[in-house]
């Protein structure tokens, strides 16, 4: 199994651009908060205990995420927990409602991404490996961390493989 600098290093590498990562402060959270939504339809009883596919989903990613690493994984599991509550509580809208707020927060969502590409010069990390699908929240989170000068072990570790953030312009870098 890659470890998680093997993840964010790679991850990173697609991500050098600083305004490409602020896309990704809310292109990102918005694309995962819009799969939770579109997943937490239909929802099965098992006692007392609502499942629903965004729950198996998130459940899935939060040990995918904690075997990476305990501190980073204990947040991501949190934010999915928070995103879990208000997806549950958007699921009894009317289909129509569920269905735009869904798609539309995954389309906005998409397009900010696609914006913050275009100054990269580069292609999403997930055109090449599709885990930069499950990578891109907890490399959001890590960043967030690192600008809260958290985990620079971390950051120094990642930036050594995939190189320091850099503003492109007109091929020069600063």
């Amino acid at each position: 199994m890659k470890t998680l600098i093997d993840h964010l290093a790679q991850y990173a590498a697609y991500h050098r651009d600083p305004r490409n990562i602020q896309t990704h402060f809310v292109g990102v959270p918005m694309i995962m908060f819009a799969v939770v939504v579109l997943l937490s339809r239909p929802t099965w009883w098992l006692g007392i205990m609502p499942i629903s596919p965004a729950l198996v989903c998130a459940v899935a990613a939060g040990i995918f995420y904690l075997r990476l690493d305990l501190r980073l994984g204990l947040f991501m599991a949190a934010l999915l927990a928070a995103m879990l509550a208000a997806a549950a509580a958007m699921a009894p809208l009317g289909t129509a409602a569920w269905v735009a707020w869904g798609v539309g927060l995954f389309a906005v969502g998409w397009v900010i991404q696609f914006v913050g590409h275009y100054y990269e010069g580069r292609k999403p990390a997930f055109v090449d490996d599709v885990m930069g699908l499950l990578i891109g929240p907890l490399f959001v989170v890590a960043e967030w961390g690192f600008a809260l000068g958290m985990r620079q072990e971390v950051q120094r570790a990642m930036e050594q493989r995939s190189g320091p953030v850099r503003l492109r312009d007109l091929g020069r870098t600063a």
